[in-house]
């Protein structure tokens, strides 16, 4: 089992449908190992499997009490035609339990999925943060500003957008997003091998499941060669208990564990009133 985990994480950005067999072969020796869950569903998320990626996230939150994925949920939810129900992860989301990065991607693929609707003005909106203005960057800035500036060129509001890109560009020296070169694209700019660019640019704004839609993190670190004895121990002890339940998945029936694909039911639930965090932006984007 630990073996496989190593294959993920070392196939998941160049081969993520390799990752995900590997996940899967992970998955039929411990399917009960929440990190295991993870791993199917952020290799799932990687390989354009939406609805397998929804069903073991939402597994792995609810064998964890985590919402550490909910961003990623939205994002397939728009990613199978549903915005609607990435708005309702929003909506629902218990920020006050949420890390700042999570909530802050949470609050991005939400405004995308509002321009999925239609509702562009109300995307631009549910942006408009203090996080966006921060005088102290955090890593997750130049994705928030990136966002806020596609969502102003979607609303016609190009020069607003070409700022934005700009503030975005300033801070992305790792070359994150390509801000750089959509701000090129705004000025006329043209470079050899524009034709390239022009593609990159296509892909990173493909839309959700697009690489980069969403910055993944798994809340457990993918096992080293140093642990593999210990984790191929304890896939042995689970693996009697185990091997049921992972052929069932395998197969596409549901377990224990593994529920419909619905991930509106997860520890997720919708507030009484408005929570007022700092990123929930959505009241006053549905108003505009």
């Amino acid at each position: 089992m630990a073996r496989h985990l190593v294959a993920i994480g070392q196939l998941i950005d160049e081969d993520p449908t390799e990752a995900l067999a590997h996940a899967l072969a992970a998955r039929r020796l411990a399917a009960r190992i929440a990190a295991v869950r993870e791993a199917v569903g952020l290799a799932a998320y990687h390989a354009g499997e939406w609805q397998t990626a929804v069903a073991e996230l939402r597994t792995y939150h609810r064998m964890t009490g985590l919402q550490s994925h909910l961003a990623v949920l939205a994002d397939c939810e728009r990613a199978l035609g549903r915005p609607e129900r990435a708005i309702d992860l929003f909506r629902g989301a218990d920020r006050e339990k949420l890390d700042r990065a999570v909530a802050v991607e949470l609050l991005i693929v939400a405004a995308g999925a509002r321009g999925d609707l239609g509702q562009k003005d109300a995307a631009v909106a549910m942006l408009q943060v203090p996080e966006l203005t921060g005088d102290a960057p955090e890593p997750w800035t130049i994705r928030l500003r990136y966002a806020y500036a596609d969502a102003l060129l979607a609303g016609g509001r190009r020069e607003e957008a070409r700022e934005w890109f700009s503030r975005a560009a300033e801070l992305d020296v790792e070359g994150e997003t390509d801000a750089a070169e959509r701000l090129l694209e705004l000025d006329g700019v043209m470079i050899e091998g524009d034709d390239e660019v022009e593609d990159e640019v296509e892909d990173f704004t493909a839309g959700p499941g697009a690489p980069g839609a969403v910055s993944v993190r798994p809340d457990t670190e993918l096992v080293d060669e140093d642990s593999l004895d210990g984790a191929d121990a304890e896939s042995e002890r689970d693996g009697a208990n185990d091997g049921a339940d992972g052929a069932r998945a395998d197969s596409g029936l549901p377990t224990s564990e593994a529920g419909d694909s619905d991930p509106t039911d997860a520890k997720a639930q919708r507030p009484a009133g408005e929570s007022g965090d700092a990123v929930d932006g959505d009241q006053a984007g549905s108003r505009r």
